[in-house]
């Protein structure tokens, strides 16, 4: 089975998210170098072979938010995850100024 190589970038950026940081499906794709392509990280999410350990749970909207819906068990297993990493909600929003990855990424996508 051959891996779509805009999957691939994809995974690799949401891959560099550290522990106790989100970012949004519009930044992932930003950072994988598709702008304006925030469905495409959705798609690319739902594709992940069940082989790879991808932090999934690190992708939330851009209004700080769990895009599953409220409730739901992939909602409760996405928030506490992202819970046992330190990121806090208020209200249901994680605050994206506290939390919000914004990393080099030169060195994160270019690393050998």
């Amino acid at each position: 089975m051959s891996v779509n190589p805009k999957h691939q970038k994809i995974w690799d950026v949401i891959n560099s998210i550290p522990k106790g940081s989100v970012s949004t499906y519009g930044d992932v794709a930003r950072f994988a170098g598709y702008p304006r392509c925030a469905r495409m990280v959705g798609v690319a999410l739902r594709a992940v072979p069940n082989s790879l350990a991808i932090p999934w749970y690190r992708v939330i909207n851009a209004q700080g938010k769990i895009s599953f819906p409220a409730g739901s068990e992939k909602a409760n297993i996405q928030k506490e995850h992202l819970k046992a990493e330190g990121v806090v909600f208020l209200s249901g929003v994680v605050n994206l100024k506290s939390h919000a990855w914004s990393g080099n990424l030169d060195s994160e996508l270019w690393k050998m």
